[in-house]
């Protein structure tokens, strides 16, 4: 049996850049003797249709759109870990599921952030843990999400489930008031 190098594939998100998992992942590797991989995938955008078919004129070029990811990719993690962070990039074309699948299939672990739009929703994470070949580790959302301020949305489905809430807590018993938060 050949021994291989420990592997840490670690997905990075182009929105938030993952800070968290790639810390944790470098930090896991390097507890391990092994090397870091990370990972983004990338599409190319169709534009949206016309009556006349698409508007050709839109379409974007794979190879630049492929290039540019690589780019971005390469000045995330470096804006994370710094300058002399040893990991490696690898930016693949497809689904962010299907990328991450791919490239872990060799690792012996896979490192992601929870999933911050209710789009890919928990079973992103859920179905990677049952499709994946090596262990998963999934960061969690308060983790993760403690670096951004709430965004309006999410003030506003705060205001209205306290209000809610409260209400419920309220119904039925006039006079009554809730006490001070203290």
């Amino acid at each position: 049996m050949i021994d291989k190098p420990y592997l840490v594939v670690v997905g990075v998100s182009a929105t938030s850049k993952s800070p968290h998992a790639l810390e944790w992942a470098v930090a896991q590797a390097a507890a391990a003797g092994g090397r870091v991989l990370a990972v983004r995938a990338w599409r190319v955008h169709s534009p949206m249709a016309t009556p006349s078919g698409p508007a050709t004129g839109l379409l974007e070029d794979p190879a630049g759109v492929g290039h540019e990811a690589e780019v971005q990719l390469a000045r995330d993690v470096e804006e994370v870990l710094g300058a002399q962070h040893g990991v490696q990039t690898l930016v693949r074309r497809g689904s962010t599921f299907e990328v991450l699948l791919e490239s872990s299939r060799d690792a012996d672990l896979l490192v992601v952030d929870a999933p911050r739009q209710l789009i890919a929703g928990p079973m992103f994470a859920h179905r990677l843990v049952y499709a994946a070949d090596c262990p998963v580790v999934v960061m969690p959302p308060a983790l993760t999400s403690a670096d951004t301020p709430p965004s309006a949305l999410s003030r506003f489905g705060r205001a209205v489930g306290s209000a809610a809430l409260r209400a419920a807590g309220t119904a039925g018993r006039p006079g009554y008031r809730v006490p001070p938060r203290g």
